[in-house]
């Protein structure tokens, strides 16, 4: 199949802006330098007027391009992430990493989610500082997996990985199989499980898909429960503490990297 390519003139702080927004709009992979910004959707689903919206106020040029084997373009540029010395995601053929806590292996192909992009980074970051071992977690919108991987590596009873792209499902599957994890449910949907209970949430995720499902994300969080958000620009803080806070959940944790931050709930004020 062949591919739509939009080459965008951009700054590296907006092209990180450009990823979330274009990813939203279906696209399926991305290349940075550091005055472009490629990103490349499906011939055959290219959201032509979406895209020439969400890009007002850029140049940009669009051309078709033949069908590209994205796993050998990602392997070529795919450096290990390190997350200080908590956990280390890095692929295949990498060396393992010494000096961390938790060494994860992941295959991405189209699926969003290896450490390189700093909602990413800050979820797992975050993670370091959240009592997992044998609580019951949900992770929204789950991508690669990994961290999904990362709270059963933290000791979680049972861990449920929710996706609404069947890409990220088989992709995620392979990474929760190649990291020797089985306590790890995934499952192809897109709305919160109902009648569940979750003592810990993570959703990495943007704004409009958080608030939208904001309610029912407290309506499965524990009495005690934590809830962690990222996928959020600097520009989303006032939105989202504002909605936690309004279904009675206090913000203890406010982090910030490259304009997105990620933000940690706990359940009651």
């Amino acid at each position: 199949m062949n591919h739509i390519q939009v080459t965008i003139e951009a700054d590296e702080e907006k092209q990180e802006i450009l990823i979330a927004l274009l990813s939203d709009l279906n696209a399926v992979g991305f290349e940075q330098t550091g005055t472009h910004l490629v990103a490349y959707f499906p011939e055959n689903d290219f959201p032509s007027y979406d895209v020439s919206a969400a890009l007002t106020g850029h140049t940009f040029q669009t051309t078709t391009v033949a069908e590209t084997n994205w796993n050998e373009e990602w392997e070529k540029n795919f450096d290990p992430v390190v997350v200080d010395d908590f956990c280390a995601v890095r692929a295949h053929f990498h060396e393992p990493l010494k000096g961390v806590e938790h060494d994860i292996l992941i295959t991405p192909k189209m699926s969003f989610g290896t450490g390189h992009h700093a909602t990413t980074f800050l979820m797992m970051r975050g993670m370091r500082t959240i009592d997992l071992q044998g609580k019951r977690v949900f992770d929204f919108g789950t991508g690669t997996g990994v961290l999904a991987i990362l709270a059963e590596m933290r000791g979680a009873a049972s861990v449920l990985a929710t996706d609404i792209d069947e890409w990220s499902i088989r992709n995620s599957l392979e990474n929760v199989e190649n990291n020797g994890c089985s306590r790890i449910t995934i499952e192809l949907n897109d709305s919160v499980p109902a009648g569940q209970s979750f003592d810990v949430i993570l959703a990495n995720i943007n704004r409009n898909v958080i608030l939208a499902h904001f309610p029912a994300l407290k309506e499965a969080l524990a009495g005690n429960g934590t809830i962690l958000f990222s996928g959020l620009m600097t520009s989303d803080r006032g939105a989202i503490i504002g909605a936690g806070e309004t279904l009675g959940l206090r913000l203890v944790e406010d982090k910030e990297r490259s304009n997105w931050i990620s933000l940690l709930f706990v359940n009651g004020m």
